[in-house]
């Protein structure tokens, strides 16, 4: 008996440990008339998600939902220390893609017709998809507005007073989505390089959430928020741009981490995301479901896919050296 106590404290003070590793934005247990739980760490808002933990529990009454938010790399760090949770929820592609290839990630086996630019191997799952937007205050721009990355860079630079202090976007040394955006951008086209450096010029605000953002566009604070959820953007009542030289489409990935105290009711919440029932789900919230045709339709939508080439920006060297340029350019003395 001795033994088993010392076992069990020894276990509940690593538990302790890892989950005070990383810093939580906030907890909500969804109670329901069983005997199990299911904890999940997510970058989702809870009340935009609340919806889907309804719907989980309706067709599984006996699992009750502790759900914990986070900050994308808060997330990250939770699985890579080994925190008690059973699914983790990220938009943040690329980095729960290196928890799958540095090994933290546990098999879940999923449809087998789900697109393949939304899985990676059994392993990270998307059950989301959603365009990378740009929102403007109504009073931003007289007249059209900008549609391309050129066209914005064109308005900036004819009113820069207007625009001074009053330019907004992530800040990718804090969040990492905000990287995942960046380095996107900076893969599609040196445009992107440009606008940085037009808005560097402008002494921009820098945010770590599109919840942050839109806040500040909302009061008046910013005039131009670029790089945001669309989601987020809708559901705030701002009218999400899409620009037409092409627009990133963020993928929101699970995992089931290794150190999942009960990896089988992570799956069968993942299950339950991927099934007709959760992508309705999904829709109900406004978060667009997966639908692999929808991209063909429109061609300035660029997904981001669940591939390796996700590995190359996560490399320590080529994050450190990508940061240091992007800085330089929006950080202008």
């Amino acid at each position: 008996m001795r033994h088993a106590l010392s076992a069990l404290l020894i276990l509940w003070s690593a538990a302790a440990a890892a989950q005070s590793a990383f810093e939580i934005e906030e907890e909500r247990l969804f109670d329901a008339p069983g005997t199990a739980v299911v904890r999940i760490v997510s970058t989702t808002d809870t009340d935009l998600f609340a919806p889907i933990v309804t719907a989980f529990q309706a067709a599984n009454p006996e699992i009750d939902v502790h759900y914990t938010t986070a900050a994308t790399t808060e997330v990250h760090r939770a699985v890579e220390s080994g925190a008690a949770f059973d699914l983790a929820i990220s938009s943040a592609m690329d980095l729960q893609m290196k928890l799958a290839n540095d090994g933290l990630a546990l098999p879940a086996p999923g449809p087998a017709d789900w697109p393949r630019l939304a899985r990676w191997r059994d392993e990270v799952w998307a059950f989301a998809q959603e365009p990378v937007v740009a929102a403007f205050a109504p009073r931003a721009f007289e007249g059209m507005l900008p549609r391309t990355r050129s066209d914005l860079i064109d308005a900036l630079r004819r009113d820069p007073e207007r625009f001074q202090g009053k330019v907004g976007t992530y800040d990718p040394n804090r969040s990492g989505a905000g990287y995942l955006f960046a380095t996107q951008d900076a893969r599609q086209s040196d445009t992107s390089w440009r606008l940085a450096e037009v808005m560097g010029g402008l002494d921009p605000r820098l945010y770590a959430s599109t919840a942050a953002m839109l806040r500040d566009l909302r009061e008046g604070r910013i005039l131009v928020a670029y790089n945001l959820l669309g989601s987020y953007a809708t559901a705030d009542g701002f009218a999400g741009v899409e620009m037409l030289d092409f627009t990133h489409v963020l993928l929101r990935t699970a995992l089931v981490p290794r150190s999942a105290p009960a990896p089988d009711l992570g799956r069968a919440f993942l299950r339950f995301l991927l099934s007709p029932e959760g992508q309705a789900a999904v829709a109900a919230t406004g978060l667009p479901p997966i639908d692999a045709d929808a991209l063909t339709r429109a061609p300035h939508l660029r997904p981001i896919r669940l591939d390796a080439g996700l590995l190359v920006y996560v490399d320590p060297l080529v994050r450190g050296r990508f940061l240091r340029e992007w800085t330089e350019a929006v950080r202008q003395p």
